[in-house]
């Protein structure tokens, strides 16, 4: 670390098609009393529309020299660090130095090679989505933020591609019926794309495997789809959707094809941390939905919740069209910087004690997010991925 102030580094992201930026003018008022100085690389929130100069209003440095952010930080702030960022991720890790702070998204649970790596390279990595879900992390929990993202925008990309209006509308020409969207999934990207599909006035049902979530749905002016199936033990301590048994998955699809032969649009949001996302949709139940109806899959990156999805197009099958977006947030990216970077710098807030990052392992907020440390790959859950990878 520094002698004196500790740095903070921002760069431009590198991954293809991110246009998001890890910290943006508003929030570094927050870091500004911490003591810490702010490097930043030269046009890093441009895409996300902040300009250089508001940095700068903030009392943060610009270079055009990347390298130099990475040489000089103690900490630095990414949105796709290593392992979130396959294209690139390498080429950081190369200019990372033995003692720096990471701070970002790094998708741990799969990417084991990329947690191997920073730890071999001596560099201490927090990966933001494994912020614990407690009341005390609530403000750092930059996977919710995400996800409000990605459930508003999931409903304007089914919207545009539906062959009809959402709302229901008296004109002279007569009555317009409204939209029938299904949601599937109640987390919080769930929950925002059926507020938003309500604002739009479609008639919105929503489905979880987890009956507790029955009120928010219904709250939000939703019917809760009730299917006859056993869903007990279906929630992780997390408040996480488990991953259930093919078994399960067989009979909610079996139950599930009655309910989506009725509707318009579908939007799937089922996805569980490190795992591959749980198919709820087949071929043929996408079939019994009537031609011009829409099928918006968030769970794309993670393999689809409907069998025909695939990561990154627009397919059509039998006159249905299927949307398998990625990286849906860096799609509003001034909104989604600006809450991740809420997320981020009440984070390294937290971590800053007397001017200097902190890592208190017996934390559970630290230790829960903390993979590398060390020269070693510290988080239990990512090891196992490491291990698995050598093996």
């Amino acid at each position: 670390m520094s002698a004196d102030r500790q740095i903070v580094g921002i760069v431009r992201e590198s991954a293809p098609g991110e246009q998001r930026v890890a910290m943006v003018p508003g929030a570094l008022a927050v870091l500004n009393k911490t003591g810490c100085e702010f490097l930043m690389e030269a046009g890093a929130g441009l895409r996300a529309g902040f300009p250089d100069a508001e940095y700068i209003e903030k009392r943060a440095r610009i270079t055009e020299s990347r390298a130099e952010v990475f040489a000089s930080s103690d900490v630095l702030l990414q949105v796709r660090a290593p392992g979130a960022n396959a294209e690139t991720g390498a080429d950081d890790v190369a200019q990372m130095h033995r003692g720096q702070v990471v701070i970002g998204f790094g998708e741990p649970l799969t990417a084991g090679d990329a947690a191997r790596a920073l730890a071999e390279r001596g560099v201490s990595f927090l990966a933001m989505e494994l912020m614990p879900r407690i009341t005390r992390a609530q403000s750092m929990d930059a996977l919710s933020s995400m996800a409000t993202v990605a459930g508003y925008k999931a409903v304007l990309l089914a919207a545009d591609s539906l062959p009809r209006m959402f709302p229901m509308l008296m004109t002279a020409a007569g009555t317009v019926s409204p939209a029938r969207v299904l949601v599937i999934g109640a987390g919080v990207a769930g929950l925002q794309a059926i507020a938003t599909a309500r604002r739009l006035g479609a008639v919105v049902s929503g489905y979880d495997i987890r009956a507790a979530v029955k009120e928010q749905i219904e709250s939000l002016g939703a019917r809760f789809v009730v299917l006859a199936m056993e869903t007990g033990g279906t929630e992780d301590k997390g408040g996480y959707a488990k991953a259930m048994g093919e078994d399960f998955y067989r009979r909610q699809r079996e139950l599930l094809g009655d309910v989506l032969a009725e509707q318009q649009v579908v939007i799937t949001t089922a996805a569980v941390p490190g795992r591959k996302a749980p198919v709820l949709i087949t071929a043929e139940m996408a079939e019994r939905m009537a031609p011009g109806s829409v099928i918006v899959d968030i769970a794309a990156e993670r393999g689809g919740n409907c069998e025909l999805t695939r990561a990154g197009e627009t397919i059509e099958h039998n006159g249905v069209r299927i949307l398998g977006p990625v990286n849906v947030p860096s799609t509003i990216p001034y909104h989604a910087s600006q809450m991740y970077a809420k997320n981020i710098a009440t984070f390294l807030k937290y971590l800053i004690k007397d001017g200097t990052v902190v890592l208190d392992r017996e934390d559970e907020i630290i230790r829960e997010t903390l993979v590398t440390h060390g020269g070693e790959v510290v988080h239990p859950r990512v090891l196992e991925v490491v291990n698995a990878v050598q093996s």
